[in-house]
């Protein structure tokens, strides 16, 4: 799985006009899912993303993770979009290949997998709809980006 993680401000996610994941302040996560990839996967993304120490402390400091400001009380939430663009291989020609994306039925049971994994520890995870042409809308804070792909934690 590979995901690109975004700290925002705020996150929100539409398709044909109508509001469908939005959250307030937290994490914007774009999540590609390959052919080969598995449940454990899944998991292994998800508890290093929850605990990315990528927010201000009081110090401003990056010192505070997902799970941190959850388990403080504070309303942050994560917007989960599939996004199987992240799997292209633009290395040959001018048209990226796709071929290392799962087929839709895996990738959409694993992107439900990953969410319902952030939602067991306490943390709102809204999301996008899956297979459709979505619009989304963020405020970059930071701005923070970090490229993660579980092949290489």
């Amino acid at each position: 799985m590979k995901a690109v993680i975004q700290r925002a401000e705020d996150a929100s996610v539409s398709v044909n006009n109508v509001v469908k994941g939005k959250i307030e302040s937290g994490l914007l996560v774009y999540l590609g899912v390959a052919h080969n990839d598995s449940e454990s996967d899944a998991e292994k993304l998800c508890e290093k993303i929850i605990n990315l120490r990528i927010f201000n402390d009081a110090d401003g400091k990056m010192n505070l993770s997902l799970l941190d400001l959850i388990k403080s009380g504070k309303q942050f939430g994560m917007l989960a979009i599939s996004q199987f663009t992240l799997l292209a291989d633009a290395k040959k020609g001018r048209r990226p290949s796709y071929s290392e994306a799962a087929p839709p039925e895996k990738a959409n049971q694993l992107y439900e997998y990953f969410m319902e994994s952030v939602r067991k520890n306490g943390i709102i995870c809204e999301k996008g709809e899956f297979q459709t042409h979505m619009k989304v809308s963020y405020t970059n804070d930071g701005p923070v980006t970090i490229i993660l792909n579980t092949k290489e934690l």
